[in-house]
């Protein structure tokens, strides 16, 4: 299992909307796309943490995600298997 990060800053506000924006994205992707969506404060505004099978599912969900136009950046953290515990 692919697993990354996501840490989003957005429009002053809009964190409700750019979740349930991201919800509708990952809704379009079948099961083997898990995910977790928190607000947070502080200098990120969302953090999600997804999980899928291959990378390319990985790469097709980010690239939808930063299309979402009232997201300002994102920092994108891939975890590195090789290194869990």
């Amino acid at each position: 299992m692919i697993t990354a990060y996501i840490l989003l800053t957005n429009n002053v506000g809009s964190e409700f909307e750019v979740i349930k924006r991201m919800k509708k994205v990952f809704g379009r992707h079948d099961q083997s796309i898990a995910y977790e969506i928190q607000g947070v404060n502080g200098v990120y505004d969302i953090v999600v943490k997804i999980e899928c099978i291959s990378m390319n599912d990985m790469k097709n969900v980010i690239n939808e995600i930063r299309k979402i136009n009232m997201i300002t950046s994102t920092a994108t953290m891939m975890v590195n298997e090789e290194q869990e515990t």
